[in-house]
């Protein structure tokens, strides 16, 4: 039987975990400078599967989400991320990685 894998994995967040830290190292940017920083460094990472345009458009929606949640704030068309609250995103980020490797190390020594 095939078991859909539609489940969402936090700790597998390529493009969310490059946003942050591209935020981090640079306070502000516009769209097309994030992007161009964000895709650099998922290519280095071999990490930027999806095609151009497609990542484009998930790099724009996690923005909009972080810009509601108070992590990004938008003026005009620049993008500045509170420092603060990327940092603790940041940690959360690890901390949930961490966690995921944790427990999968537990699932393959049991099998």
């Amino acid at each position: 039987m095939n078991k859909s894998k539609n489940h969402f994995r936090p700790v597998q967040d390529f493009v969310s975990e490059e946003m942050v830290a591209a935020l981090l190292k640079q306070t502000s940017y516009d769209f097309n400078a994030l992007f161009e920083a964000i895709h650099e460094r998922l290519s280095a990472r071999k990490a930027a599967s999806s095609g151009k345009e497609m990542l484009r458009l998930r790099i724009y929606e996690k923005l909009q989400i972080l810009v509601a949640q108070g992590l990004v704030k938008k003026v005009g068309k620049e993008y500045t991320g509170v420092r603060t609250a990327l940092e603790a995103r940041s940690t959360e980020m690890t901390a949930a990685k961490a966690r995921y490797q944790q427990r999968r190390g537990t699932m393959l020594h049991s099998e």
